[in-house]
């Protein structure tokens, strides 16, 4: 019964609309201002009745209305609830192109950053189903914030394009990604996370099975690593350059990889590594040969069971990416 009531109250607010773009003698020019907000009122009707199908037309109608008043703040407004409104209807598709006209709604506006969060909200809704899209999304949001020179909150939006390249296993794109996330970091002063970079930067390149591309990025930005990094690093490159897929094991089950973001973690599990001198172990598995000692004095048998120089723990923090 509620929900017949709201039905009604929604097409009498269309009538409204309809009426007010009508034109006559003594009206020559339509309103569309009344208009706009009659079909935006229609729509909150419909969404309380559950109708999202005619919810999303309404509102869709007010944005054209919007923008022939040139109230781009409005339409953008608009935009971002019908996007809402196509999740509860699984259309998918629809979120991104409605959060790129919200978007450009925003920028005509001029509130770039509210464009930025529109583009993210969006994708993180497509990203289970969509990468591809989502991708999109989060790169067309980075170039919107570094029109207004802001390399921290473009650093943000970088991780979720190189995060995604590496979940989608697209590991060419994901360096390209990576590095330009650790050049804003630069611009933004933020030295500890080019460190936890060029860790993801190293994994990334032995994933694409370039030891020597991983070995250079080390030299490239490795002076931005914690004592732990290096070391981590260091024994990594020699154990793929040796083809020791033992102590390549021991390193990637160490705790400082295993607490990096989800898909970095992920990727150093799936990571091929050279073949084991034993049978081949699994993350987790333990040895009984004696520990092996980097160039740095760094105890890869400690450093897996979380005992260094410097205790792994007390780091925790600052180097999950999670």
């Amino acid at each position: 019964m509620a929900a017949t009531k709201k039905i009604e109250e929604a097409l009498a607010h269309i009538r409204e609309a309809e009426k007010s773009l009508k034109t006559s003698l003594l009206k020559w020019k339509p309103d569309y201002d009344v208009a706009a907000d009659e079909y935006n009122a229609a729509a909150t009707c419909y969404k309380t009745a559950k109708q999202y199908t005619q919810c999303r037309e309404c509102l869709l109608k007010a944005v054209e209305n919007y923008k022939l008043n040139r109230s781009f703040f409005s339409a953008g407004k608009c935009l971002d609830q019908a996007a809402l409104i196509s999740k509860e209807l699984g259309d998918m598709e629809s979120i991104f192109t409605l959060c790129q006209r919200a978007a450009c709604m925003y920028r005509e506006h001029g509130i770039p950053d509210t464009a930025a969060l529109s583009l993210e909200k969006g994708a993180k809704i497509i990203e289970s189903q969509l990468p591809e899209k989502a991708l999109i999304m989060f790169e067309h949001a980075v170039d919107i914030v570094m029109t207004e020179d802001r390399p921290r909150q473009a650093a943000e939006y970088q991780s979720r394009v190189s995060r995604l390249n590496v979940k989608m296993q697209k590991y060419d794109a994901a360096t390209d990604a990576i590095r330009r996330e650790i050049c804003y970091h630069q611009a933004g002063e933020n030295q500890p996370a080019i460190g936890r970079l060029t860790v993801a930067l190293v994994l990334v390149q032995l994933a694409r099975g370039d030891c020597v591309a991983a070995e250079k990025a080390f030299r490239e930005w490795g002076s931005y690593c914690e004592n732990e990094e290096v070391q981590t690093l260091e024994m990594l490159i020699q154990a793929f350059d040796e083809e020791d897929g033992d102590m390549a094991v021991k390193v990637l089950n160490c705790p400082f990889i295993k607490h990096m973001d989800v898909e970095y973690a992920k990727l150093a599990r799936s990571l091929p590594v050279p073949k084991c001198s034993q049978e081949t172990k699994k993350p987790g598995v333990t040895d009984t040969y004696p520990p092996y000692t980097s160039s740095s004095g760094a105890d890869v048998d400690a450093l897996a069971k979380g005992v260094g120089s410097t205790s792994i723990s007390q780091n925790d923090e600052e180097l999950d990416l999670c």
